[in-house]
Parts: structure tokens; C-alpha cells; sequence
């Protein structure tokens, strides 16, 4: 990545509250090298980064003092991005945890769901949802289901309990509010990792890809960080519904609007007649593209759900 394309990193809203529960994870599971590099490539980019780059200075200079030796297990020196690979070693390591500390203390599990009740910040929330992740018990189920009908919560949140009522083996409707709509999906049909999303919803990043392969390559990595945000926001909308058509006419309007969007915030260049030319957009493609692109506007710069 040259420099000039370092000064062009621009964090969204929510892509903003993704990396401070990745940045909580790490902490918190004292993987502390990976947090060095997370911070480093924070502080690199900007619009809503701005504000939090005292914060993460000092946080950084932290723990450069009192970890001097802490590396990051990434071998490129680049921030981690965890692939369903690295989740899997992740999970196993926190089922272990969990499962010693689930057999040992009779009251982990009343304390864990009512942490969720008490708790505002979405850090938290994550950390608690992936240790309710690994555990089996009767309690679960209903808890979720009546955490999530209670008020809105950031969308990686919902998507995490609905992820979590997944391996508790849950079916039946899930409700939950977004955008202060009430939306219902079906417990048992939430992906538990990004690889077991409809076809349709892959074909868009590979479409992204082999456009930007020679023009601009640094960009595939934001689309899939992007997409894969997206998508779990969008999940179990309407919106969602028309992303996952498995045919080539949908895969080419959304990821036309993707890689716009992100021509947009990375290059500040707002004219996309070459974007629609390079994907066929023509017709009644056309219409729809513009859609997807006003959706995919609308989230970037949605604020995040906050708490009464």
C-alpha cells in the first residue's frame, strides 16, 4: 500500500464501530501485538477516525511501554484481518476457556446473559455473545430471543446473537428491530460464517475483484471489509433479499454500486459513468443500480443505534 493511498484511508461510521469490537476482542483476549497493529493502521485513516486518534495514540504508546515485545501475529506487518480460518483457531481456544469456566462457576451463565441487560457498550456485547457461542444450556435461547425484541442494537451485535442462537440449535422466528422496523428471520438459516451466505452474495465480491485487479488493487480489500458489513446489516431485510439472487444481472448492479460507493470514499470521485460501463449497468439495470448505490450511501454514513 503506497503512502498516497494511506492518506486516502477513510473509516465509516460503522465500519468505525467494527474495528473498536475487534480492537475490544484483542484487549481483552490480551492479544496485544495484534492491537499495536490494529491502532497503527487506525490511526492512518480518517473521517470518523478523526476524533478517536488521541485516544489511540495514547492507547498505543500504552502499550508500547508496558509491551514492548508484543508483536502481531501477522507476518505482512499489516493490521489482522481474521478469515474464517483464523475465527476457527479463535473459537477453539475461547470453547476451551468457556467450557473450563462454565464446568468450574455454576453462576457464568445467569452473569453472562445479564450482562447483556446491563451493559451499553457493543464491545461488551460482542465479547459476551461469542462466549454464549461455545455453551449449551436451556436458558439461552430465551434470552436472546427476548434481548434482541427489547431495543435496537448495532447490526454486528444482532447479527452475532443471531449467530449465537444458531449454534444453540434454535429454530422457529427471531425478531429483532432495525431502523425502528420489527424484522423476523428464521433462527436455523443464519449463516454461522461468511462462507454459508447464498452464492449470490460471493459473486459480488468476485466480480468487485477482477474489476479492480489491475486498476486499482488495494481496493478488493475494502470491498470485501465493506460487503461483508453490509450484508449483515442488510440481513434479513428486503434489501437483503435482492442481494442474494443468484444470477448475473444482480451480482453486476451490486457490485457496481460497491465499488462506486467505494470510489467515492477512498478517491473522491463521484462520477460513475465508467463504473456502469465496465459492469453492463443499462436498462432497467440501471434503476436498480442507482437503488443499491443510495442504499449503500445511506448505511455509510448511518450513526450508530444509541441507547435511551
Amino acid at each position: 500500500m503506497t503512502d498516497r493511498t494511506k492518506d486516502n484511508l477513510v473509516l465509516f461510521p460503522k465500519t468505525l464501530d467494527f474495528y473498536q469490537i475487534q480492537l475490544t476482542k484483542m484487549l481483552e483476549s490480551e492479544r496485544y501485538g495484534d492491537a499495536k497493529s490494529l491502532l497503527s493502521f487506525l490511526l492512518q485513516c480518517h473521517g470518523e477516525a478523526d476524533r478517536h486518534h488521541t485516544e489511540w495514540q495514547a492507547l498505543l504508546g500504552w502499550l508500547d511501554a508496558a509491551f514492548p515485545e508484543a508483536v502481531s501475529g501477522s507476518e505482512s506487518g499489516a493490521f489482522p484481518y481474521e478469515d474464517d480460518e483464523d475465527d476457527a483457531d479463535e473459537d477453539e481456544l475461547l470453547k476451551r476457556k468457556v467450557a473450563e469456566r462454565y464446568q468450574s462457576d455454576t453462576e457464568y451463565i445467569p452473569q453472562l446473559l445479564a450482562s447483556l441487560y446491563n451493559r451499553e457498550d457493543p464491545g461488551q456485547h460482542m465479547l459476551v455473545l461469542g462466549q454464549l457461542m461455545h455453551i449449551s444450556h436451556p436458558d439461552i435461547d430465551l434470552s436472546l430471543r427476548q434481548w434482541l425484541a427489547r431495543e435496537e442494537y448495532i447490526p454486528q451485535v444482532q447479527f452475532r446473537a443471531l449467530q449465537a442462537l444458531r449454534k444453540q440449535g434454535a429454530t422457529g422466528p427471531v425478531s429483532f428491530w432495525r431502523d425502528g422496523e420489527s424484522l423476523t428471520v428464521e433462527a436455523g438459516d443464519t449463516p454461522a460464517t461468511f462462507s454459508e451466505f447464498p452464492q449470490g452474495i460471493h459473486q459480488v465480491l468476485d466480480r468487485v475483484r477482477q474489476s479492480a485487479e489491475v486498476s486499482d488493487p488495494t481496493l478488493s480489500y475494502f470491498a470485501e471489509e465493506m460487503w461483508k458489513e453490509c450484508v449483515e446489516v442488510a440481513y434479513g431485510s428486503s434489501i437483503y433479499k435482492g442481494m442474494i439472487e443468484d444470477d448475473d444481472s444482480s451480482s453486476d448492479l451490486w457490485a457496481a454500486a460497491l465499488h462506486q460507493l467505494l470510489m467515492e470514499k477512498l478517491h473522491a470521485k463521484h462520477g460513475d459513468e465508467w463504473i456502469r460501463e465496465l459492469y453492463g449497468i443499462t436498462g432497467e439495470l440501471r434503476f436498480r443500480y442507482e437503488q443499491a448505490l443510495r442504499w449503500l450511501r445511506q448505511y455509510s454514513i448511518e450513526p450508530r443505534p444509541t441507547h435511551p
